[in-house]
C-alpha cells in the first residue's frame, strides 16, 4: 500500500487553519480555493469537485478537534482503496504546519495522489494567507 506524508508551513495561527480545515463543507471557499471548485456535503460525507476535473465522494471519518485533525476515506474511479488526514499543528513561531498523510492502492496511484495533495497545500497556503486581515 503506498503511503504519502507531505507538510507546509503556513502563515496563520493555528486555530484559524483548524477553523477553515474543520469547515468541511467549504473547502472550495475557505481552505483550498482553486484546487476545489465545488463541495457539496451529503451527510456524513462530501462530494468534492477538483479543479482538474476528478471528483470524488469523500467519506468523513473523525473530526476531532482536540488534534486538530479530519480524517476521511474516498472513492473514486480508480482507487481501490483510500484513506487520508489532515492535521493542523503549532509551529514554534505561531505559525502552521499543516500535515496531510494518504494511505492508497493501487500502489501505481501513488505519484498522481501526491501531486494533487502536494498542489492541495500550496492552495491552502494560499488561501489561509490571503485571507489574514491585513
Amino acid at each position: 500500500m503506498a503511503s504519502i506524508h507531505q507538510d507546509i508551513v503556513i502563515d496563520v495561527p493555528p486555530g484559524r487553519a483548524w477553523d477553515a480545515l474543520a469547515d468541511l463543507g467549504a473547502l472550495h471557499t475557505r481552505l483550498v480555493r482553486g484546487f476545489v471548485i465545488d463541495c457539496q456535503l451529503d451527510g456524513d460525507a462530501r462530494d468534492v469537485t477538483f479543479a482538474n476535473g476528478v471528483k470524488a465522494r469523500e467519506r468523513i471519518v473523525d473530526v476531532d478537534p482536540a488534534r486538530r485533525r479530519v480524517a476521511w476515506s474516498a472513492t473514486g474511479d480508480r482507487l481501490t482503496h483510500h484513506n487520508a488526514s489532515a492535521q493542523v499543528l503549532d509551529e514554534p513561531d505561531g505559525r502552521t504546519r499543516v500535515v496531510w498523510v494518504a494511505d492508497l492502492l493501487p500502489n501505481a496511484m501513488a505519484p498522481a495522489i501526491a501531486g494533487m495533495i502536494a498542489q492541495g497545500l500550496q492552495a491552502m497556503k494560499v488561501t489561509l494567507e490571503s485571507d489574514v486581515p491585513r
